[in-house]
């Protein structure tokens, strides 16, 4: 029994000292595998680059003067004036724009839309403008104006709706859809959406409505146009009456976006036969969204100084001001706004204040951030002016598409420089990728006008696709 038991005793504790070993070969091992790296295996995903299809170009154009109260059963009537001569073309070797033409609310007037599909993937630059002579008792005054792209928003900047202003809110929609499009008048009161500002306007078609209808009594409107649905194309068309003599007339194209840095260049002030208490030179300028104070330079073309020290105006959020710029010599100038917020402005010019005065609303210019093509109307012979308010020296080219002229100009930082244009001819300007600002005037005898250069289409950027 007990040798039985001897053995028994010795085989289980060989079993206890084997189950022992085993698992602290277990606990070794674990704790080597935690030590030491493994073996991964990584696959990086499946990617595309791919650039996005460039879309049509497309521009949009004020389309006729028009035209309030002529219809002596319904004052409110509007009709049209006079027609636009239109220029318009494309760069070198690409196939010309298809023009086509809008549905518009006012019998009789014609808006054109200008297309130009793209080319072997590649976006197709095209640039169109407009303008109009009219010489009538209620109604005179020669006017300008380019053709735009669609926008969601945008910012019209001038006329009024007090005595004497006879001004009218053109919205063109050159889409497949119908856009809503939301007017608000900034005013004395601040920023109001008024009866009527609400609008939809079909694709394919052009609205007009008078001023005074949506905020009357406002010398110093600004309106902002938002859209949704369909970008649209908006342009403000103001004349001006001074006791039974008509005083002008203009069509004002929108401003982008505000900023808190404006540049208007080519500001024409011409030799005027008003009383020295008439303001010649005036600057609309609105924060919409902050309070803050504005920087006003106003720089004569080909000149380092300018005309004064910097004016400071102190600018309440949402309330347009209006500022006398004093009286300039005749020539060009670049008006400059800086301010810690963003804002939107304008300048108003006028030829003189008697019979056969006419008058011009200049707008901001954007910075070129790539050759852009920009083209001259019938009129008055115009003028390029180049602003570069960048702190690098600028060489700036400007070429006639076809090919008829070319002139290179070095522009130092905060200075300018004119170029003289042809009318009905399309031009191209190329900075090298400085920003430089750039504005064309129209100033004859008894007619003004004038309107920024826009940047053309930059590249679209690849983007990744993870099928």
């Amino acid at each position: 029994m007990s040798d039985r038991r001897v053995f028994r005793w010795a085989t289980t504790g060989a079993r206890a000292l084997a189950g022992t070993l085993v698992a602290a070969g277990f606990v070794v091992a674990v704790a080597t595998a935690v030590a030491v790296p493994w073996p991964t295996l990584t696959r990086e995903p499946v990617e595309i680059t791919a650039v996005p299809a460039p879309e049509a170009s497309v521009l949009s154009c004020a389309g006729s003067v028009l035209a309030l109260g002529r219809d002596p059963v319904d004052a409110g009537a509007i009709s049209v004036a006079a027609d636009q001569n239109l220029t318009a073309g494309v760069g070198e070797g690409s196939a010309p724009p298809v023009e086509t033409q809008l549905d518009t609310s006012v019998a009789g007037s014609i808006a054109s839309v200008f297309t130009a599909e793209p080319e072997n993937r590649t976006r197709t630059d095209v640039a169109a403008t407009g303008s109009s002579t009219v010489s009538d008792e209620d109604l005179s005054g020669f006017a300008a104006s380019p053709c735009r792209p669609p926008l969601t928003e945008s910012w019209l900047v001038g006329g009024a709706t007090t005595t004497g202003a006879a001004d009218i809110v053109v919205i063109s929609n050159p889409g497949e859809v119908a856009a809503t499009v939301e007017l608000t008048v900034f005013g004395t009161s601040g920023p109001v959406v008024p009866p009527g500002g609400d609008l939809v306007v079909a694709a394919g078609s052009q609205q007009a409505l008078s001023l005074a209808g949506l905020a009357l009594g406002q010398d110093s409107p600004v309106i902002r146009v938002s859209a949704t649905g369909a970008p649209v194309t908006a342009v403000l068309q103001t004349s001006l009456t001074r006791t039974l003599l008509p005083g002008g007339v203009d069509q004002v194209g929108a401003i982008e976006s505000p900023d808190p840095d404006i540049v208007i260049p080519g500001v024409a002030v011409a030799a005027g036969d008003g009383p020295a208490t008439d303001a010649a030179t005036v600057l609309r300028v609105l924060s919409p969204s902050a309070d803050t104070t504005a920087q006003v330079t106003v720089v004569p073309t080909g000149v380092a100084q300018p005309v004064s020290e910097p004016i400071e105006v102190p600018l309440t959020a949402g309330l347009p001001l209006d500022l006398d710029l004093g009286g300039l010599d005749p020539r060009e100038y670049t008006v400059r706004v800086q301010a810690e917020a963003p804002v939107v402005g304008a300048v108003w010019q006028t030829t003189g204040f008697g019979e056969g005065a006419d008058f011009a609303w200049y707008t901001p210019a954007p910075a070129l951030a790539v050759p852009s093509l920009f083209a001259t109307p019938t009129g008055p012979s115009p003028a390029l002016t180049v602003a570069n308010p960048t702190a690098d020296e600028a060489q700036v080219t400007v070429d006639a598409v076809d090919g008829s002229s070319s002139t290179t100009v070095v522009v130092q930082p905060g200075q300018s420089a004119r170029f003289s244009l042809r009318a009905r001819t399309v031009y191209s300007i190329d900075a090298g990728g400085i920003g430089v600002r750039a504005g064309v005037s129209l100033t004859g005898d008894d007619a003004l006008a004038g309107y920024p250069v826009w940047s053309g289409d930059t590249a679209a950027e690849p983007i990744v696709v993870y099928p």
